[in-house]
C-alpha cells in the first residue's frame, strides 16, 4: 500500500520527534509541535493506520508510539531529506586526511575517532583486505651469498619482510634475477600471485625455479597471515551509554561483545562493495545480539577499487541524516588520503 501524504508527513514527524526524545510520541504532540493543519483526532487515525500497516509500534506501558524496523526504513528510504555538512565541518576533516599519515595504522585509527567524535556513535573501520591490494613496492635485498630479503609494500600500506634461501650462484645471475622478480612482481595484485605471473616467472628463470616456488610460496603465506590477522577499529565505545535504550547494562555488554569478535564485525559491516551508502536497521541486522541498533556503513578505496569499510552504529532512533553525510565525506576523504601523491 502507498502512503497517502498525510501519512507519511505523520511518519515523518514521529520518528523526527522520536530521534530528538527517545519518548514514545502521542497524537497531541504531533499536533503541537508539527502543525500539520489537522486535529489530533485525525492524527491519532492516522496512527492507527500507520501501526495497523507495520510502520509504527506502541510500546506496551505507553500511549504513545514508535518508529518500526520498517517505518524507518520507510523513512530512510523515502523520507529522509538530504543532509550537508557545515563548510567548517569538511574542511576539518580534508584537513585531517591532508597530513597524510605515513602508518596505515594510524590514519585507520584516526579515522574511526574522527567517525565517533562527529557523531556522538559508536565508530568501526575495517582496515583493508591485503588480497584487494597492488605492490607498490618490491625490493629483493642479498644476504651473502645463499639469502636474500624481500621487501613489500603494498597500495594500503602494509610493509613487510621476508628472508628466501638462494641456490649456488654467480653476482651476475643472482643480479638477473633479482632484477626479473622485481619487475614481475611491481604493481601486481596480490589475489593474482598465483595465475599467469607465476608461469611467466618461471619461463623467464626457467634455471632458478626453486627460487621462484620459494619466494612466491613465502610471500603468499606472510600475506595470508596478515590477512587474517586483519584488525577492527573502533570509536566512541562510551557513547552507548549516552543513548537512553542501552541503559541495560546486559543489552550494552552483548553489542560490545559483538564488536570484540572480528569476525562478526566483518559480518555486520560486510565486504567492501560499489555502493556508496548501506544502511541496515534493526533486524535487517543479521546478529541477532545488534537487533536494538542500525548501522551506518560505505567503502573507501585505492584507485577506485573498494578495498575496506568504515561505518557508525548506534539506536534505531539514529540521526540518520547525519551520520550518512559523515560518513560519505569520511570515506571519500579517505579514499583521497590513500590515493597517489
Amino acid at each position: 500500500m502507498t502512503l497517502t501524504e498525510r501519512k507519511r508527513r505523520v511518519l515523518e514527524a514521529i520518528i523526527d520527534s522520536y530521534v530528538a526524545t527517545a519518548e514514545p510520541v502521542g497524537s497531541r504532540t504531533i499536533a503541537r509541535k508539527y502543525r500539520l493543519g489537522v486535529s489530533p483526532a485525525t492524527i491519532r487515525n492516522e496512527m492507527a493506520d500507520l501501526e495497523e500497516l507495520g510502520y509504527l509500534e506502541q510500546p506496551h506501558t505507553s500511549a504513545g508510539r514508535v518508529p518500526s524496523d520498517k517505518g524507518y526504513r520507510y523513512y530512510v528510504d523515502t523520507l529522509m531529506p538530504m543532509k550537508r555538512l557545515t563548510s567548517e565541518e569538511v574542511e576539518r576533516i580534508r584537513a585531517f586526511y591532508r597530513q597524510r599519515y605515513r602508518e596505515m595504522e594510524t590514519i585507520i585509527q584516526q579515522t574511526a575517532r574522527v567517525l565517533s567524535e562527529s557523531t556522538d556513535y559508536i565508530s568501526v573501520v575495517l582496515g583493508p583486505g591485503l588480497s584487494q591490494t597492488g605492490l607498490r613496492f618490491v625490493q629483493m635485498v642479498p644476504l651473502g651469498t645463499d639469502k636474500a630479503v624481500i621487501l613489500t609494500a603494498t597500495e594500503t600500506g602494509f610493509v613487510g619482510h621476508l628472508t628466501v634461501n638462494l641456490p649456488p650462484m654467480s653476482p651476475e645471475e643472482r643480479e638477473r634475477v633479482i632484477g626479473v622478480i622485481n619487475e614481475g612482481l611491481q604493481g601486481q595484485r596480490l589475489e593474482d600471485l598465483g595465475r599467469g605471473l607465476i608461469r611467466r616467472l618461471y619461463r623467464e628463470l626457467s634455471a632458478f625455479r626453486s627460487v621462484v616456488e620459494e619466494l612466491l610460496g613465502s610471500l603468499q603465506s606472510s600475506l595470508e597471515g596478515a590477512e587474517e590477522g586483519e584488525r577492527v577499529y573502533t570509536g566512541g565505545t562510551t557513547n552507548i551509554l549516552n543513548q537512553p535504550e542501552f541503559r541495560d547494562v546486559e543489552k550494552v555488554k552483548m553489542v560490545l561483545g559483538v564488536l570484540e569478535q572480528t569476525r562478526l564485525v566483518h559480518e555486520l559491516l560486510g565486504p567492501p562493495r560499489s555502493s556508496e551508502i548501506t544502511i541496515t536497521i534493526g533486524k535487517e541486522i543479521q546478529i541477532k545480539e545488534m537487533q536494538d541498533c542500525s548501522v551506518v556503513t560505505a567503502s573507501y578505496r585505492v584507485a577506485g577499487q573498494p578495498i575496506g569499510r568504515i561505518g557508525v552504529l548506534g539506536p534505531k532512533r539514529m540521526r540518520y541524516a547525519r551520520a550518512v553525510a559523515v560518513v560519505e565525506q569520511v570515506a571519500r576523504a579517505l579514499s583521497e588520503a590513500l590515493g597517489p601523491g
